[in-house]
């Protein structure tokens, strides 16, 4: 019955990890959940509706000035909102950066009646800031060495492989400069690998300090190290491996006091 139906949609909405929004063909909401004003920061003492922390029978006017104050891009924001409700059969599926670094996942989708009937449209806004957190976290895992930072193996001959496609179709130089630390054997046998792994970063440190936007520097063994120079010949290759050579040689490592 009818009032089943409105107990199932209310433990619906309070149950949903989204928050939801429904607004009808005239602007008015018809429905949110508390989610919604959670996932927006909006005080439901800042809501004013039919009843207490309810936006319920109010224009979405008042919501949707306090949701764009908390929106990165609010121009854009606000157009692509407007777009939608002058566009009833447009969908939506993007995502949302925030001013306090949160991201939100936006779907929306136009209400149609029985008749085809525009009735209104629902948001549905869910926090994937976690998600998006680790999943940065496990693209840098899989593209870098977890020591030293640098690009691993495998993403640099990926990145290696598109530079180089493209100094061929530019007819520009490019140039590598392959290099590994001498005796790093004997620094492990006799300080300890802890010691040889601190001698790596130290090394790793001081290239990364010198390399340009568009060179590559990636670690491709235990101390061999590579670097693709993007625009440089083999003239200017030497010179800035000497640099390198420089660098590295000048970097010390303080273990245990020695």
């Amino acid at each position: 019955d009818d009032e089943f139906q409105r107990s199932l949609l209310t433990a619906i909405n309070d149950a949903s990890p989204d928050g939801i929004l429904v607004v009808d063909d005239k602007g008015i909401v018809v429905s949110h959940n508390r989610r919604f004003l959670e996932i927006w920061k909006i005080p439901p003492e800042h809501v004013t509706g039919t009843q207490p922390g309810s936006a319920v029978g109010t224009s979405d006017d008042p919501l949707l000035a306090s949701v764009v104050e908390r929106v990165n891009d609010r121009h854009r924001f606000l157009q692509r909102v407007q777009e939608l409700y002058a566009s009833p059969r447009l969908d939506d599926h993007c995502e949302i950066e925030l001013t306090d670094g949160r991201t939100l996942e936006r779907h929306s989708t136009g209400l149609r009646g029985e008749q085809d009937q525009y009735l209104g449209r629902v948001w549905f806004f869910r926090d994937v800031t976690t998600h998006k957190q680790t999943e940065t976290a496990l693209q840098a895992l899989a593209r870098h060495d977890p020591l030293t930072g640098a690009m691993n193996h495998r993403y640099y001959a990926e990145r290696a492989s598109q530079e180089f496609a493209r100094a061929k179709r530019h007819q520009t130089p490019l140039a590598i400069a392959e290099f590994d630390i001498d005796h790093f054997k004997r620094i492990n046998d006799r300080y300890g690998h802890a010691a040889g792994d601190e001698v790596l970063k130290a090394v790793c440190n001081a290239s990364q300090g010198m390399m340009r936007e568009t060179n590559l520097f990636a670690r491709i063994g235990g101390e061999e190290f590579v670097v693709l120079l993007a625009g440089s010949d083999i003239d200017g290759a030497a010179v800035f491996a000497e640099r390198l050579r420089v660098a590295a040689a000048d970097a010390s490592v303080l273990v245990d006091g020695e």
